[in-house]
């Protein structure tokens, strides 16, 4: 019995220690250089953005409006840009799936909940996929912020 308890522990220590350095996502050498984020994850949410929010938010992330800090005629923000040149590079991790979930409503906004539509993992690869449209500084400043 003791012998058993011994390599059980044996085995989990090295089941720690294989898994330790993982970020959500991390699926080893399909890994994004210095990101969170596996390529698989970017491209399976390419394809989640296209469908559920380039509509609103244009096809490569860039925002459609003009301006997305001034009001509309309803009094409403347009979506903004997603692509890193906008303020969702200022929202941790949890935020940004918080934000799809829910979508605007919280904080008086008029973006649609991805929650009954989205699941945790493809919420994560839609932000997978915008944040793969990042420059190295921006994504860089996320971490920090990401990190607090």
């Amino acid at each position: 019995m003791l012998f058993d308890l011994r390599r059980l522990r044996i085995v989990q220590l090295l089941a720690v220690a294989g898994l330790a350095g993982c970020s959500p996502g991390d699926a080893g050498s399909d890994s994004v250089e210095g990101r969170w984020y596996t390529a698989a994850q970017v491209d399976q949410g390419q394809a989640l953005f296209a469908t559920h929010c380039a509509s609103c938010h244009g096809d490569r992330a860039q925002g459609l409006a003009e301006d997305w800090k001034k009001t509309d005629a309803n009094g409403n923000y347009p979506p903004p840009p997603l692509n890193g040149s906008a303020h969702a590079w200022h929202h941790p991790l949890v935020v940004l799936e918080n934000t799809i979930a829910a979508g605007g409503a919280p904080v008086g906004g008029v973006m649609p909940g991805f929650a009954g539509t989205l699941g945790d993992e493809e919420a994560r690869a839609t932000i997978a996929y915008f944040q793969s449209l990042w420059s190295d500084e921006i994504y860089a400043r996320w971490q920090e912020i990401d990190a607090r």
